[in-house]
């Protein structure tokens, strides 16, 4: 009976060189963060589908943020030979140097959840969903709760990432067509619960009449629900990106207005198939979609269990 093994953190692989298939498959994972709500639940679902799989093991690896340490993680999987790369990046802006180096050294690289900024060459796809979407539909919510008028403060995530300005940009386009709806301020917050709390209160203090925050994610949303406390929540709506298990216990207690659903589960499994695939030399879409879902006090029951 084979058993397969997961090999996580630094833990180093034996692999076959690349294009030979006969036995195992050997994927290197390289996370921008393993501190993260939302990250490891997209990580938590590749582990479990290398589970499923026959002769499919993976190394995880964690970089912390820190651009350089995932170009020298890329580096360790491409000198072990393995057969595919799948990365989270850190920068969507920085991913040049990683793909200048998969690509020279043959082997597949799979990007998941967050969009490199970067036309990708043959060999290499990206696995996740379009952001711009998931900020439109929160802000398209948070009109008709406003009532197409009233003053919105957006929490922005890393400034680093796609979605941070993908999600910024789908927000300020609905607000846009609502003349009585104004952005009277944006600040990252770093996709960070407690950066949440600590950029909410700074607004607080200063004065700003806030009648929605439009948060980027979800821990931030929590933060700035924290930080309102149980009488000002009452007067704000506010709105998160994701749908985690934490943002659904915040909907449910009537605290949190809306999210938008992004499918955890469905990015990580589905960027360990493409993966293998891709390692087999089977065709493969260059960009797989996963979709965003809205989730409100009406229907955020059915999505309990689904991230």
């Amino acid at each position: 009976m084979k058993f397969k093994k997961l090999i996580v953190a630094s833990a180093l692989a034996a692999a076959l060189p690349f294009g030979a298939y006969a036995d195992d498959i050997k994927l290197g994972v390289s996370m921008a963060l393993f501190d993260d709500n939302f990250l490891t639940l997209v990580r938590q679902a590749m582990q479990e589908k290398v589970a499923e799989l026959d002769d499919v093991s993976a190394q995880f690896e964690d970089a912390k943020n820190d651009v350089g340490q995932q170009l020298q993680q890329v580096e360790s999987f491409i000198n072990q030979k393995l057969d595919a790369i799948v990365i989270n990046p850190v920068d969507t802006q920085a991913v040049a140097p990683i793909i200048r180096r998969a690509e020279a050294a043959g082997i597949p690289l799979i990007f998941v959840n967050r969009r490199p900024e970067a036309t990708l060459p043959e060999g290499m796809a990206f696995v996740g969903s379009d952001s711009k979407v998931a900020g439109r539909l929160q802000m398209e919510y948070i009109a008709e709760k406003l009532g197409g008028k009233g003053n919105v403060a957006i929490l922005m995530g890393e400034l680093s990432s796609e979605a941070t300005r993908d999600r910024t940009s789908g927000v300020e386009e609905i607000a846009a067509q609502y003349p009585d709806i104004k952005i009277i301020t944006k600040e990252t917050a770093k996709f960070s619960r407690k950066e949440g709390i600590d950029v909410t209160n700074n607004w607080l203090l200063s004065g700003y009449e806030i009648d929605a925050i439009a948060s980027n994610n979800d821990e931030m949303a929590i933060g700035a629900i924290m930080a309102l406390g149980p009488n000002r929540l009452k007067g704000v709506i506010v709105g998160g990106v994701d749908a985690t298990p934490d943002a659904l216990a915040f909907l449910d207690k009537g605290m949190l207005d809306v999210t938008v659903f992004q499918d955890a589960k469905g990015q990580g499994k589905a960027s360990i198939e493409t993966a293998v695939k891709m390692a087999k030399g089977e065709a493969v879409d260059k960009n797989v979609m996963i979709p965003y879902e809205l989730v409100s006090p009406e229907n955020y029951k059915e999505f309990i269990g689904r991230n």
